[in-house]
């Protein structure tokens, strides 16, 4: 055997096997070489910029002729495309090795043993004089540092620091400093001292970046790059979702992945289906993994949790996305306390760990928490939080809705004794029997004509749903002490002692105001979400905050993180226009999921004479006035799961045949079991001083459920849909 020759050719064109001829070699580009026989032996000329080195053999006379022949029909074919009279493709190779020898990888200097070497994103330069620059460097591993180059030093270094342009990909190799660069040093940034750099990528000339720059949305990879609040919210959730994992797993959870592939069933909210091959067939992504984890807990795991995504097709809005993740959770032989507790430990031990009085900055006017800044020698400071626990009930009582904001001052009061103000009461409803609630709103340093002007552009923008009211209009009225019965003669002489209930004792001044509603006397158990009165109460208040009529804590201040337990919801509602419920003939529809079991007997026995009257053993956690998770105990009962079905909601049989599989892991000796499932993308949000969950992922859907970055959804053709056995209607059909 003669010792290898050794060739090379450029990876552009059609490659020929060589190992079935005993080559050690796999493959040579055919288009790249021209052939020469000679007597029992293979030369190949090079005819192309060197870029891929092949090494070959002599081989035995018979496998040579067969290799020849297979070898000169393929270059035949391919030669002309690779002549080398092609000037325009020299050119290009020859650019091409240009870019990779002036951007080619790091690897190779960082794994080399070279010390002192940085990555990372080169910012704006500071020249200091013809000899001195500064600028920074944005590393990888999120650090700032300064780098100083210095042409007394070095100058062609020097020299190509100051070509490279800001923003550009660099890698760096740092020496000690001198004397005099020491004591010119005055930054409290690290500084290095340059002793060779090397750009790893172009940037485009015209990128303009200020700190006021704001990008589009289909120029997704500048935002995250150059807004820091999104890069700063990104780490928050990456550090907030490993710290709730290890706290569940220290709590014994089990990680399990269900399907998102599933199949269309009727849980209350619309889906995306997946059409197949399978004609007439279509999987449905899930909504949730309700059914999955329930029959988990019937397949002997005690405690499940999953990092779950999930996809509704819903009317889209700032805190919703078609897709989203959330944290999912089934626990076995559980109920509604221990739910509750292991989730209020969870989010505790997190708040612990993050420390907010300490770890929130202002970032662009927002604030957000640094995890870099989490050290466990830390004083942890005041708490920025509290628990709290209310039924549905005293929520819509006494704020109006059922996920109060309790960082707004002041319950809602309902004016029990009417007849001293009935003339009041005529004014403001046609109602004949009415409940009128109202609450006050103490003001800061504000005249009773500037809260008058402020009310008067309040009134004025009101949403529709607010202001269409066919109850009456919110009244409110202003205290100044300049004007009769200071300003509340429409209520009469006694007023006062209208004004002590709906104050609770504490006094008026001037500037501050009333506010009256009035609304029907409820007729068994109120079902909807919020009252008039509550949209109105938040509304209100978020206006007066942003005049600065009134305060809320900042973010990691004591007080800032109000957490609330919403127990004790409706089991049933009566069902919405254009809502998907469950699909049965009912008339009303399970206010949870129809998994949602009766909070207890008395409830159970309603079923049969009053289901809206019925409380389900549901549970909400509320944050700042937005519902971040909920969850439920399961029916774990057969007949009373499909009681709940076919005789509450009216469901078909065809329906409830969808269900088959969750009836045969019921039937199975389920145990009770409760679940919980916690909105990490909302929970993210609020966390991080956002009202839009678009904030927190890195690549979003806007409001029309469009990805401008990489415009989905893409328009499709029946030329796609052919082989699912589908095509595009008219839009008469």
């Amino acid at each position: 055997m003669e010792p290898h020759r050794s060739y090379v050719g450029p990876p552009a064109s059609p490659r020929l096997s060589l190992e079935p001829f005993g080559l050690q070699l796999l493959t040579v580009d055919i288009g790249a070489i021209a052939c020469f026989w000679l007597s029992g032996k293979m030369a190949l000329r090079l005819v192309r910029s060197p870029l891929v080195h092949c090494s070959v053999s002599r081989m035995p006379n018979s496998k040579y002729t067969l290799w020849k022949r297979s070898l000169s029909s393929t270059v035949h074919r391919n030669i002309a495309a690779f002549s080398p009279s092609s000037t325009t493709q020299d050119t290009k190779y020859t650019e091409l090795l240009k870019l990779w020898q002036k951007y080619r990888g790091v690897d190779d200097l960082l794994h080399s043993g070279a010390k002192n070497v940085q990555i990372g994103f080169l910012g704006k330069k500071r020249t200091i004089s013809k000899q001195l620059s500064f600028a920074d460097l944005n590393t990888s591993s999120g650090e700032t540092i300064q780098i100083c180059s210095n042409a007394n030093v070095n100058n062609d270094i020097h020299t190509q620091f100051r070509q490279i342009p800001a923003f550009s990909p660099v890698i760096i190799e740092t020496r000690q400093p001198t004397s005099e660069e020491q004591s010119l040093d005055t930054s409290s940034k690290a500084t290095v001292y340059l002793e060779a750099i090397r750009p790893l990528n172009s940037v485009p000339k015209d990128l303009i970046v200020t700190p006021e720059v704001v990008f589009p949305p289909d120029k997704r990879h500048l935002q995250l790059r150059f807004h820091p609040e999104l890069r700063a919210r990104l780490e928050f959730r990456s550090w907030f979702k490993n710290t709730l994992h290890k706290g569940l797993m220290a709590k014994g959870f089990t990680d399990i992945e269900t399907p998102t592939l599933f199949k269309s069933t009727s849980e209350g909210a619309r889906e995306f289906l997946v059409p197949t091959r399978q004609r007439g067939k279509a999987y449905a992504l899930t909504q949730s993994p309700q059914q999955y984890k329930q029959i988990l807990m019937g397949s002997g795991v005690s405690r499940y949790v999953q990092w779950a995504r999930c996809y509704r097709d819903e009317d889209l809005r700032a805190d919703r996305q078609p897709e989203f993740s959330q944290l999912d959770m089934e626990w076995a032989f559980a109920g509604s306390a221990t739910v509750r507790k292991d989730i209020t430990d969870l989010i505790l031990s997190a708040l612990a760990e993050l420390k907010p009085s300490t770890t929130y900055r202002e970032i662009r006017s927002q604030r957000i928490p640094l995890v870099r800044e989490i050290t466990l020698e830390q004083d942890a400071g005041p708490e920025a939080h509290n628990f709290t626990h209310m039924t549905f009930e005293e929520c819509l009582n006494s704020y109006g809705t059922d996920k109060p904001d309790l960082r707004i001052p002041n319950k809602i009061h309902m004016i029990k004794d009417l007849e001293p103000y009935r003339n009041f009461v005529g004014m403001i409803t046609h109602l004949p029997n009415p409940r009128i609630e109202a609450f006050a709103f103490h003001l800061e340093n504000s005249t009773p004509e500037e809260t008058r002007q402020l009310i008067f552009e309040f009134m004025e923008n009101l949403p529709a749903s607010i202001a269409e009211n066919t109850d009456g209009k919110p009244q409110i009225l202003v205290y100044d002490s300049s004007k009769p019965l200071c300003g509340f003669s429409s209520l009469g002489f006694e007023f006062e002692s209208l004004l002590d209930q709906i104050t609770e004792s504490k006094p008026l001044n001037d500037g501050d105001l009333v506010v009256v509603q009035a609304r029907p006397e409820p007729e068994g158990q109120y079902c909807s979400a919020s009252t008039k009165i509550g949209d109105i109460r938040s509304a209100l208040w978020a206006r007066l905050v942003e005049v600065g009529q009134m305060t809320k804590p900042r973010l990691g201040e004591p007080g800032s993180l109000q957490f609330l337990w919403v127990t004790e919801f409706p089991m049933f509602k009566p069902s919405e226009e254009g809502e998907p419920g469950q699909g049965g003939a009912s008339g009303f529809a399970a206010a949870h999921h129809p998994f949602t079991a009766p909070r207890s007997q008395k409830d159970l026995e309603l079923l049969f004479s009053s289901p809206l009257d019925a409380k389900s053993a549901a549970y909400d956690l509320v944050l700042n006035g937005v519902e971040i998770g909920g969850g439920s105990e399961r029916i774990h009962i057969a007949e009373i799961q499909e009681f709940v079905m076919k005789d509450i909601l009216l469901m078909d049989e065809a329906r409830i045949k969808d269900f088959s599989h969750l009836f045969a892991v019921l039937r199975s000796g389920c145990p009770p079991h409760a679940g919980f499932a916690l909105g990490f993308d909302r929970l993210t949000a609020l966390l991080t001083d956002t009202n839009s969950v678009r904030d927190v992922i890195a690549f979003p859907k806007t409001m029309k459920g469009e990805d401008p970055f990489v415009k989905s959804p893409s328009k499709i053709t029946n030329e796609h849909l052919a082989s699912y056995g589908l095509r595009i209607g008219s839009t008469k059909e």
